[in-house]
């Protein structure tokens, strides 16, 4: 057993929304946990560390875009060893991480009933699905429009992708809750494209964008010239009624309103648009 005290207890747990813009889209999720375990030591986070031969700081992450996605709806969870203003901790956090890493949102984890203690898993159980925006340059948008028609009118679609198990095929179909073409975002993007979103639900194996459009080649021969530009906007509870995702910190807030400077854009109330930022951002999947 390792000799000396035992490291000090979580005393206050944070869930943090943050933004993947840029160049750091291109940056493996190895790399932004390495990126952010530095920010927390330069911003003078106290967070707190496991136990054993190698302490690693508590930090966990939920529902991680893959590497070369921008995304507006990336969740990560700080355990701390003192309780810390979620103001301050956003505004200290965003200083210290690189340009492109930017902090959107930190909430308070509220403490279970009486004195039950938070499932560790209650957070990603939230994330149910996710709503993308898929640029494709060069494509016209009746000839979207018509795959899009094709490709929700189907039953199912099996795609084959290989996995770490070797190939397999799944029905991405089933996965997909909406798709339409966004004509307002197309019309204000700088070059000719067409521009589609849509909600994805969370499934085994991952249904990701990429399958999608290899489902839209398959029922519409939709075959854009260039690499298709993708940005997750959002992540969290589906729905049922409207279609649309629920903010996944609402659970946890005690005021009506989030703590940081982008209230509207981490409620899911004002997503960006292909005039945006995050519209830059995007890349291919």
């Amino acid at each position: 057993m390792p000799e000396g005290p035992a490291p000090a207890p979580v005393t206050q747990r944070l869930r943090v929304r943050y933004a993947k813009r840029g160049r750091l889209r291109f940056t493996s999720h190895r790399d932004i946990s390495r990126a952010v375990e530095r920010a927390v030591r330069r911003a003078g986070i106290p967070v707190a560390f496991s136990g054993g031969f190698t302490p690693h700081p508590k930090i966990s992450y939920a529902g991680a875009a893959a590497t070369g996605v921008a995304s507006e709806a990336e969740y990560l969870e700080l355990g701390l060893t003192e309780s810390r203003d979620p103001a301050r901790v956003r505004a200290d956090l965003d200083a210290a991480l690189p340009s492109g890493l930017d902090v959107l949102d930190v909430v308070p984890v509220r403490a279970g009933h009486g004195d039950a203690p938070v499932k560790p898993g209650a957070f990603s159980d939230r994330l149910e699905a996710s709503e993308w925006r898929i640029r494709l340059d060069g494509v016209a948008e009746s000839d979207a429009a018509d795959a899009v028609a094709a490709f929700m009118a189907a039953e199912n679609i099996e795609v084959e992708r290989l996995t770490k198990k070797g190939r397999r095929r799944f029905d991405v179909r089933a996965a997909v809750s909406a798709c339409e073409l966004d004509r307002r975002a197309a019309e204000a993007a700088d070059a000719p494209c067409a521009i589609l979103r849509m909600v994805v639900r969370h499934s085994t194996p991952a249904v990701r964008p990429d399958d999608i459009l290899t489902g839209l080649r398959q029922v519409a021969d939709l075959a854009p010239p260039s690499p298709p530009l993708v940005t997750r906007l959002a992540q969290g509870p589906l729905d049922a009624d409207t279609g649309g995702l629920a903010d996944p910190l609402d659970p946890d807030r005690e005021t009506g309103l989030p703590s940081g400077d982008d209230a509207e854009t981490a409620r899911g109330h004002d997503r960006p648009q292909s005039g945006d930022a995050a519209s830059a951002d995007a890349v291919s999947a």
